[in-house]
């Protein structure tokens, strides 16, 4: 039986923890040095730093989960290595390759391995990958060094007692502009994103959900998620958008629905004066895997899908399907699954 630390595993949140070992890289002259696993949670960067002044800041969301069998589990590390490396081009940041990702996402799942919630509890070891522009700057400029680090922390289930609807309501800001940074993982896109989380949350919302910034007409956000719909002909249904952060959960939901449920999938508009054709909703992430949508206020309609306070057949299917492939309880497929030796 793995070790584990003193840790009321059913009572865990989603807040930060710190933990024993993190890892950090140094670009410099050119090239990343060999990295190194520090227990210092402690980042120390010059004044002058990109990161501070004009944003050059990328960063991943990913788990580790612990399986019947004791093993550890990472869902689809690549698919977060590949995502970093387009928002380090996007921002003039230079990639961390795949396997080097991989091989230190690793490294700290093991260098915490105590941490990692048990199976059957729910919870998961979150994995935070970020790199930012450092070094001795000022001018409006890509920084000529950077500082990769991944540091992890235990959390519990999203949801106690089960999946739980919630509603969200449609905010007037935009998430991200047009031809801007939506697609990549960038913190600006986050900052952006407070006070409309605020305002919904002061209205007794989960969050703010974001039109395309064009028209106003067609939803492309939940909060920090991806949205998706069952259409009442069982498609399932996402938007597409060059706005759009292309969720890793949302490509897995598309490839299950299709390929284990047998539905029709669907990369289109989704119009917000069109929530009529839809008999369930969700929205999809690394925290929650699945939140579904009881209703969505827009001004002053209140549009409920299947149920506030049942989730529907379709997305609680979907939710266990790949919740189960995650924890090791259902055959994943090929390349899904990486084991942490």
């Amino acid at each position: 039986m793995t070790k584990t630390v003193d840790i009321d595993w059913n009572n865990l949140g989603f807040s930060y923890i710190k933990t024993d070992y993190r890892y950090i890289s140094f670009w410099k002259d050119g090239e990343w040095d060999n990295g190194t696993l520090s227990e210092d949670n402690k980042v120390h960067i010059s004044e002058g730093s990109t990161a501070l002044h004009y944003g050059q800041t990328v960063f991943e969301g990913m788990k580790a989960y612990r399986t019947k069998d004791g093993s550890i589990n990472l869902f689809r590390p690549d698919q977060n290595a590949e995502r970093m490396q387009r928002s380090c081009r996007r921002l003039m940041m230079p990639a961390i390759p795949t396997d080097a990702f991989i091989e230190a996402v690793k490294k700290v799942v093991k260098a915490n391995e105590q941490y990692i919630p048990p199976y059957g509890t729910g919870g998961s070891l979150y994995l935070r990958p970020y790199m930012i522009g450092v070094g001795d700057n000022i001018g409006v400029k890509p920084a000529e060094e950077y500082l990769f680090s991944i540091f992890c922390m235990p959390v519990g289930a999203y949801f106690k007692g089960g999946l739980k609807p919630t509603n969200f309501m449609v905010s007037d800001y935009d998430r991200a502009a047009g031809n801007g940074t939506g697609a990549a993982k960038v913190g600006g896109n986050y900052g952006g994103s407070l006070l409309p989380g605020a305002e919904a949350h002061k209205r007794n919302f989960s969050d703010a959900i974001y039109l395309d910034p064009t028209t106003h007409t067609k939803i492309e956000e939940v909060g920090s998620a991806n949205f998706f719909g069952i259409t009442k002909d069982n498609k399932f249904v996402t938007p597409v958008s060059p706005s759009i952060l292309p969720s890793i959960t949302k490509y897995s939901l598309l490839y299950l629905a299709k390929e284990r449920l047998g539905l029709e999938v669907v990369e289109g508009d989704v119009l917000i004066n069109q929530l009529d054709n839809f008999k369930e909703a969700g929205a999809c992430g690394t925290a929650a895997v699945i939140s579904p949508i009881g209703g969505i206020q827009n001004k002053d309609d209140f549009h409920v899908f299947y149920s506030e306070t049942e989730t529907g057949p379709v997305t609680k299917k979907l939710y266990e399907e790949l919740t189960g492939i995650q924890y090791g309880d259902v055959e994943a497929p090929t390349g899904w699954i990486q084991k942490v030796d």
